[in-house]
């Protein structure tokens, strides 16, 4: 694994966001093989939105997963550190706010929210893109209101450890390079699938937002583990 990589910095992650913003969904469902979808809905079930509701939907990337929480009668801010990815959204919509979603530029370690203003906050498949994980888990849980609920949606790790290692080559071999024939930009998918590899298994994840401020923690798998959801409560 190429260290290098995943030190990237902040704004050079936001610029490779940026230059794949157009086809970024698209990439994701080909490289999923459309199970991206079944992901996402399965985040919303678990975030169990309902009407009158405000969510945030941090690393919303263009508002595929916001327009969701919409459908469920909540009111939604898309979130997102990548510029580009934000405006692709907006051009999609006709507008910065429109049909319950409201697009906002913010950074997941700053968030530019105040104490408690979610009944619920979420994020998919971002949360190992940040620079320091367990500063945004504390931030989620600062502007989530007494009694809300958080869920992340991420890649995580296959139980079995021989499948997992099976899983993990095709990461490093195929994903970026189909990836870079839909995208145009390979080079960001080699860092995508190194950051998955990275990523801690379940368990260490349920540790680290515990020890961020969540209470009754837990996960379960998706498709045999390639994706985890992650759900806590702030109780106080």
């Amino acid at each position: 694994m190429t260290r290098a990589k995943l030190d990237k910095k902040p704004q050079d992650v936001a610029a490779m966001f940026d230059g794949i913003a157009d086809r970024y969904d698209l990439v994701n469902d080909v490289i999923s093989l459309g199970q991206d979808r079944i992901w996402r809905k399965a985040a919303v079930n678990a975030v169990d939105a309902y009407s009158g509701e405000l969510v945030l939907d941090l690393a919303a990337g263009t508002g595929t997963s916001s327009e969701s929480f919409v459908r469920k009668g909540a009111r939604v801010v898309a979130c997102d550190f990548s510029l580009g990815m934000l405006r692709a959204g907006v051009r999609r919509r006709g507008g910065a706010s429109r049909g319950g979603v409201t697009f906002v530029a913010g950074d997941a370690l700053h968030l530019p929210f105040a104490d408690e203003t979610f009944d619920a906050v979420t994020i998919s498949f971002g949360l190992r893109n940040v620079n320091d994980v367990d500063q945004a888990l504390r931030e989620l849980r600062r502007v989530t209101k007494v009694g809300g609920r958080m869920v992340i949606c991420e890649f995580s790790h296959i139980p079995v450890e021989f499948v997992d290692r099976l899983y993990s080559t095709y990461l490093m071999g195929a994903l970026p390079k189909i990836a870079g024939m839909v995208s145009g930009s390979g080079e960001s998918y080699d860092y995508l699938s190194e950051s998955i590899m990275a990523w801690p298994k379940q368990p260490e994840l349920a540790r680290r937002l515990q020890d961020a401020g969540w209470s009754r923690v837990a996960w379960r798998n998706l498709s045999t583990g390639i994706v985890a959801l992650h759900r806590g409560f702030r109780d106080k």
